[in-house]
C-alpha cells in the first residue's frame, strides 16, 4: 500500500471473497479507493475466495478462520470448534472483542447477515459504523432465514447501532425501510463496476465455445445455482420454448448448490446439449460479450452487476421485475422488463425470439448504455460518503 499521512484507516468486513455479486463489487470497490485518502484493512470471517489475489495488493488482508481446505486430523478439529465458536457459541461482542481488527476510523459491515450482526457489536466507540445492503430483504430475507438473528427486532437493533446504512438500490432501500419501520436512515450508492477492464477481458479467449451453429439464438446468464436466481424456472422455460420450435443455445456461469436439481431438470426437459452449466468462470465477459441476449430470471436480486456487465458489453437484457432493474433498464432501455413469474418470463423471451427487430433495436440501445457507468463517477459519491463519517 502506498504512503501518505492523515488518511481515513477503513475496516472492511465481509465473510468471505467467494464468487457472489457483492464479493465481486467489493473487489472492485478496494482497487479503486483513493489510497492517498484511504488505508483499508479487509477482514475475511472465512479465509477463502477468488478475489482475494485481486485485492490483495490494495489492502491489509487479515481474516479470522482459516481455509479449511488441507485441514486434516488436530488442525481440522480445532478449524470446526473455532467456527461453531464464533458462529454459534460466542456473543458477537466478544467475536468482535477477540478476532477483529481494531483502530478504524471507519468500520463497514459489507453484506447482510453475520457481518452486520459482527460490526454492529463493534467495541470501538470512536469509529463510525456503515452497513451496506445488497439485497430485497423482503423479497429475500435469508439472514433471518439462517438463524443469523433469532428475531426481526433483534436484526432491527442491529441496523440502529450503525451511523449509516447504503443501499445499493432504491428498491433495496424502499424494502429496508417497509421490513423496519422506523427512524433508521437509508442512502442509495450504485454498485462500481469497471468498464475497461471488462471490456478488456471480453478480449480474451475463452476455452469455452458456443457449440450451435450462429443462427441459433445465444442466451446467456452469470449467477450462482441457487433458488434465488431462479434457474429453474429458465430451464423450464426453455424446455417450451423447444417444444415451440425455436433454436437457441443456453449458458448459464456459475456454481452453487442447486446444480444437480438444475442438470437433471435439463434432462426431464430434453435440452441435453443446448442448456449448459459449465460452472464458475473468473473471466466470463468473453462468452456473454458474444451472446445475443443476457437472461436475468431472478426470483430477488439488489442491483445486478451481472446484468450491469452485460450492458456495457452492450448486451441486451431479459429480466425479470425485481429489485434494481428499472434503475438499470429504466422504461426497457436496452432491455426487456418481464412479470416476476415464469408465464411472463416465458412470454417475454418468447417475443423477444419471434421478433429480431426488436432485439436488434434493443442491442443498440445496450451500446449505448456503457456510457453511464464511469468508475470515477460511481466511487466520487462512494469515497465522499467514507470521508464525511
Amino acid at each position: 500500500m502506498s504512503g501518505g499521512i492523515n488518511r481515513i484507516k477503513a475496516l472492511f468486513l465481509i465473510e468471505s471473497l467467494s464468487g457472489g455479486g457483492a464479493e465481486k463489487v467489493l473487489s472492485v470497490l478496494l482497487k479503486h479507493l483513493d489510497r492517498e485518502k484511504f488505508d483499508v484493512t479487509l477482514c475475511l470471517v472465512n479465509d477463502v475466495g477468488i478475489y482475494k489475489d485481486e485485492v490483495r495488493p490494495y489492502v491489509r488482508l487479515c481474516s479470522i478462520l482459516p481455509d479449511p481446505a488441507g485441514l486434516s486430523g488436530l488442525k481440522f478439529i480445532l478449524y470446526k470448534l473455532k467456527y461453531k465458536l464464533i458462529y454459534y457459541w460466542l456473543p458477537a461482542k466478544w467475536v468482535y472483542s477477540l478476532f477483529v481488527p481494531k483502530g478504524s476510523d471507519v468500520e463497514v459491515a459489507f453484506t447482510e447477515g453475520f457481518a452486520t450482526k459482527l460490526i454492529s457489536a463493534s467495541t470501538s466507540r470512536s469509529s463510525k459504523k456503515i452497513s451496506w445492503l445488497h439485497i430485497d430483504l423482503e423479497a429475500n430475507h435469508w439472514p433471518l432465514a439462517e438463524g443469523v438473528f433469532k428475531d426481526l427486532n433483534e436484526e432491527k437493533e442491529c441496523y440502529e447501532l450503525f451511523d449509516r446504512v447504503v443501499a445499493v438500490s432504491s428498491t433495496v432501500k424502499d424494502s429496508f425501510i417497509s421490513l423496519f419501520s422506523g427512524d433508521i436512515t437509508v442512502e442509495v450508492l450504485h454498485n462500481p463496476v469497471d468498464p475497461d477492464e471488462i471490456i478488456q477481458k471480453s478480449q480474451e479467449k475463452s476455452d469455452l465455445t458456443w457449440s450451435g451453429h450462429k443462427k441459433s439464438f445465444r442466451l446467456v446468464s452469470v449467477g450462482r445455482l441457487v433458488p434465488q436466481k431462479g434457474y429453474d424456472r429458465l430451464v423450464r422455460v426453455c424446455g417450451r420454448l423447444l417444444r415451440a420450435g425455436f433454436d437457441y443455445e443456453v449458458f448459464v456461469l456459475g456454481e452453487g448448490g442447486q446444480r444437480k436439481d438444475l442438470e437433471s431438470l435439463v434432462r426431464s426437459e430434453g435440452l441435453e446439449g443446448r442448456v449448459h452449466f459449465p460452472g464458475f468462470l473468473l473471466n466470463p465477459f468473453t462468452i456473454v460479450a458474444d451472446a445475443d441476449l443476457f437472461v436475468c430470471p431472478s426470483r430477488s436480486e439488489g442491483y445486478s452487476t451481472a446484468v450491469t456487465e452485460a450492458l456495457i458489453l452492450g448486451v441486451p437484457i431479459i429480466a425479470t421485475d425485481c429489485s434494481g432493474m428499472c434503475e438499470l433498464l429504466g422504461r426497457s432501455y436496452g432491455g426487456v422488463i418481464t412479470p416476476n413469474d415464469e408465464s411472463g418470463f416465458y412470454q417475454g423471451l418468447k417475443g423477444l425470439l419471434e421478433n429480431e427487430k426488436s432485439l436488434s433495436d434493443l442491442k443498440a440501445e445496450a451500446k449505448m448504455k456503457k456510457d453511464c457507468f464511469i468508475i470515477s463517477a460511481l466511487m466520487a459519491p462512494i469515497e465522499e460518503m467514507l470521508l464525511s463519517c
